[in-house]
């Protein structure tokens, strides 16, 4: 089969955001301990935080075949759909038509590597457990057990990705898309973060960031599947390219100001 597009790079660190309900929080500055227990409740600068980027994904910046998308009208590019640099794993795109899209609901279900094996986050923010996320865990496999999908040439004619496909799972049935943004995020505003660790509405200044139109400022409006622990996802514009994979900065101090805490006296300026 064609492979036009397999240069096609997919980042270590991608992820799948929906709101979930904010928790509650209150007072205080304190430094947090190695291991995070439960919610924070006062403000508190974290060391060790990872934090990455995401944005609405271009669909201009897919090659695989158009087909029917549940929840959607026309076709859409199947890769920009469901891979792991699609809208099932960012969460909003860009349509050919210009228009925003959301994934809708079929969050879960699990991811597999470029080989076809399952693959899901590191919970202590270090990768996947057995490499890069490629794709959901439906969709088409090649006799060898890889991932393949339909791909569309330049001129029109279709190919596959990696072989000819010699099985097929379908769609989860609780996939869906819908027309519009998901949430009313913020370019370098918002930021996803670990409910479990972070309570979303919680401000947090991220220094590294104060070049932006936030000045260091963001409140966690969001969530993701690949979001744990000591790392947080920044919501920016989409770049130029799908080779602009974003910054990733590690071993970064944020502070973080839960809903209802009392903030430090000395806040920090950029």
């Amino acid at each position: 089969g064609s492979s036009s597009g397999r240069s096609w790079p997919i980042p270590d660190d991608v992820r799948l955001f929906r709101l979930i309900t904010p928790l509650a929080a209150a007072a205080v500055l304190l430094t947090a301990p190695a291991a995070d227990a439960r919610p924070l409740a006062r403000a508190t600068w974290l060391k060790g935080v990872q934090v990455t980027e995401y944005y609405p994904v271009p669909e201009d910046w897919f090659t695989g075949a158009r087909v029917a998308a549940p929840g959607l009208e026309g076709e859409h590019r199947v890769d920009w759909l469901y891979s792991a640099r699609g809208v099932m794993m960012e969460g909003d795109g860009i349509g050919l038509d210009g228009k925003r899209y959301h994934l809708e609901s079929g969050f879960g279900g699990g991811w597999v590597n470029a080989r076809g094996k399952p693959t899901r986050p590191r919970v202590d923010g270090g990768g996947w457990s057995r490499g890069r996320p490629f794709w959901r865990n439906f969709g088409w496999r090649a006799a060898n057990g890889r991932v393949t999908f339909p791909i569309e040439a330049s001129d029109g004619s279709l190919g596959w990705w990696d072989g000819t496909p010699a099985r097929e799972r379908p769609v989860a049935a609780n996939v869906s898309f819908g027309l519009g943004p998901s949430q009313p995020l913020r370019f370098y505003r918002s930021v996803a973060v670990d409910t479990s660790l972070i309570p979303l509405g919680s401000r947090v200044f991220i220094r590294a960031y104060c070049g932006t139109v936030g000045k260091g400022w963001a409140i966690a409006g969001d969530t993701g599947s690949a979001i744990t622990g000591r790392h947080i996802d920044m919501y920016r514009r989409p770049p130029e390219s799908a080779d602009d994979q974003g910054q990733r900065l590690d071993d970064q101090r944020i502070l973080v100001i839960p809903p209802g805490a009392r903030a430090p006296r000395r806040m920090p300026r950029c």
